[in-house]
């Protein structure tokens, strides 16, 4: 009921509670964005660059990664460890993720510290020192990383090898981790030409959240990041995936306690949808299976028909090219991957031939767009999708979009969206084989630390 009646006051909290973003680019090219959030006397300061592991040539997977490591350890001004202490050193938290479309470097500090952060981040956004020395301990580092976060995790590591048998030749077939003989070899001069392509102002977009005033941010960012110099940027070739002509299918065997399954259909994101509502229709279309307690995959297939211990589906809707509307599950003791697979499917048959109520369709929307709203009690996350849609190639604009795409999408759509995409030729699907599992000695613990995917 507290979510229905969320639902109906909806487009008017959301207006209501909706800050203006304020908007300057410099005659550089770094964009700045301010949003205003008086809520607490503080600011998220991010640094957006257009550059992920989708940008990365064979041979050189995971450098995004690496650079993304590498930008701690120091400039001339800062040497390596200073950057991190000087931003504790005023009771700030900082840290940095890189994903498959943008690498982002981020603050959270009290208002009046900003300055700081603007200091630190103007200065290694052209000038990091890349010393050999520093990239063979990373590349330990990052191989522990990898071992940690993939190897040793078979549902990650199955991810992967789905994930590059469900793309021909669209650069998301490689993980953002990179492969290892990748990491192994790429040179401190491979990193540099790395660096100096993409570390540049007109290739990034600064976002601040917080307790601030937008002048005062526009005055700041002058000082600090006009005096950078731009790069030459040529577009990226657009890489567009091949059409898929069948399904395709991989077991992998490796020791682990539970058996698994993945499904995933090839589907636009809202930047390549034909027309952009069909996106908003696969995001729904994902809560209705998979968004809380009553979502039809919980309901029905883990507390209903008991064949699963866990199942969930997921789309992304801010992704830069095509992606993949995915769906996975761990059978039920006395299930098999099969028995899921047949499960999950007629989930989707269902939803081709049947249409959504409108009181779950209602339900459904009420939850999205419930956590639309909670999202927005973060600075983090309001400056996270500013910075993110920019860097997608979309504008910040559409994060305002949001709840009314949403509330307009109807059942015939989501019917048109399944019967569209969600297609058996246009389906990769991965089964884990459980093998036994060997007792091998404890991890070492990952030194360094600044990441998160």
């Amino acid at each position: 009921m507290r979510l229905l009646l969320l639902l109906l006051l909806c487009p008017f909290f959301v207006q209501a509670a909706q800050p203006e973003v304020y908007e300057k680019t410099l005659d550089n090219g770094l964009k700045i964005l301010v949003k205003p959030d008086r809520r607490s006397p503080v600011a998220v300061s991010q640094v957006w660059y257009k550059v992920g592991a989708s940008y990365e040539p064979g041979g050189i997977t995971d450098i995004s990664h690496m650079l993304e490591h590498m930008m701690f350890k120091g400039t001339h001004k800062h040497p390596a460890g200073e950057f991190s202490r000087i931003i504790a050193e005023n009771g700030g938290r900082e840290n940095a993720f890189t994903g498959r479309d943008y690498t982002a470097y981020f603050q959270t500090l009290e208002k009046s510290r900003l300055a700081i952060s603007f200091e630190l981040e103007a200065d290694r956004m052209r000038h990091l020192n890349l010393l050999d020395a520093e990239l063979q301990k990373e590349r330990e580092v990052v191989t522990e990383e990898r071992r940690m976060r993939t190897d040793d995790k078979p549902r990650a590591k199955t991810h992967e090898h789905f994930m590059a048998m469900a793309f021909s030749n669209s650069p998301y077939k490689n993980p953002i981790i990179g492969w290892p003989s990748d990491i192994a070899h790429y040179t401190i001069d491979d990193l540099k030409a790395w660096y100096h392509k993409w570390y540049a102002p007109n290739n990034a977009t600064l976002v601040v959240v917080g307790d601030v005033d937008p002048d005062a941010v526009f005055k700041l960012a002058e000082k600090h990041f006009a005096p950078l110099k731009p790069s030459k940027i040529k577009p990226v070739k657009p890489q567009t995936e091949v059409e898929q002509l069948g399904p395709r299918k991989m077991t992998i065997k490796l020791p682990a306690k539970l058996p698994y399954v993945m499904l995933g259909y090839k589907t636009p994101s809202l930047k390549t949808a034909q027309q952009e509502w069909e996106a908003y229709a696969l995001e729904v279309l994902a809560a209705i299976l998979d968004g809380g307690n009553s979502a039809r995959l919980s309901s029905r297939l883990v507390r209903g028909q008991q064949l699963a211990v866990s199942a969930g589906a997921g789309y992304d809707l801010y992704a830069r090219m095509s992606s993949l509307f995915m769906l996975d599950a761990t059978p039920s003791v006395g299930k098999t991957v099969f028995d899921l697979e047949y499960a999950l499917k007629e989930q989707i048959y269902q939803l081709q031939r049947e249409l959504v109520s409108d009181e779950e369709l209602q339900r459904v929307k009420a939850q999205v767009l419930a956590n639309n709203i909670y999202e927005k009690d973060s600075n983090f996350y309001q400056a996270m999708q500013l910075g993110m849609l920019e860097t997608i190639g979309l504008n910040w604009q559409k994060a305002d979009e949001y709840v009314k795409k949403i509330q307009h999408i109807t059942p015939e759509q989501i019917r048109q969206v399944a019967r569209k995409y969600l297609i058996e030729d246009h389906l990769s699907i991965a089964y884990l084989d459980p093998q036994p599992i060997k007792h091998s000695t404890p991890s070492r613990k990952v030194a360094g630390g600044h990441h998160a995917h």
